[in-house]
């Protein structure tokens, strides 16, 4: 058996000879939609509102070809999910209010949860940055876009989980 510095010692060894393997990858093979991507292109969504006395959740995640819904009450052990694939038009259509320069403007208000309150949470990202804002509804100046978006996505999503 091998004393631990000579451990360590082969494995830094080993190491040092293993990285240079991984940086010396041809970067010319990734697709130039990858390498171009727009940083301010919003690529996910997901809006969820948890909380109250019973730990109610309706959580909804949307990419650029997908919708992933679920919601249940803790307290019972219910819970129900629904998929659907969506269009391009569709997605546009979602994420057409929501303007990208607007967003760092939008402000958050405090949990609701420890007065068994539900907060609402939008999760909006890009390649860039990801924005998150905690029951921003109160911020009646910069909301709208969000608002809207709720509309938007009011209008496909199956009646139980809006």
């Amino acid at each position: 058996m091998m004393p631990a510095i000579k451990n360590t010692s082969l494995k830094l060894l080993f190491s040092i000879f293993l990285l240079p393997a991984f940086f010396s990858c041809d970067k010319k093979k990734e697709p130039t939609s990858v390498r171009h991507k727009n940083p301010d292109e919003i690529t996910f969504i997901s809006l969820s509102n948890i909380g109250g006395d019973q730990g109610d959740y309706k959580i909804i995640k949307i990419t650029k070809d997908s919708i992933h819904a679920e919601k249940g009450i803790t307290a019972r052990q219910v819970h129900q999910e629904w998929d659907s694939a969506i269009s391009g038009q569709t997605w546009n259509n979602l994420i057409s209010p929501i303007n990208i320069k607007e967003l760092d403007v939008i402000q958050s208000s405090p949990s609701q949860q420890p007065v068994d309150g539900i907060d609402e949470t939008f999760q909006i990202r890009t390649p860039k940055k990801s924005h998150i804002y905690v029951n921003s509804y109160a911020d009646t100046l910069h909301y709208r876009q969000l608002k809207q978006f709720k509309e938007q996505l009011h209008l496909i999503l199956p009646t139980e989980y809006r």
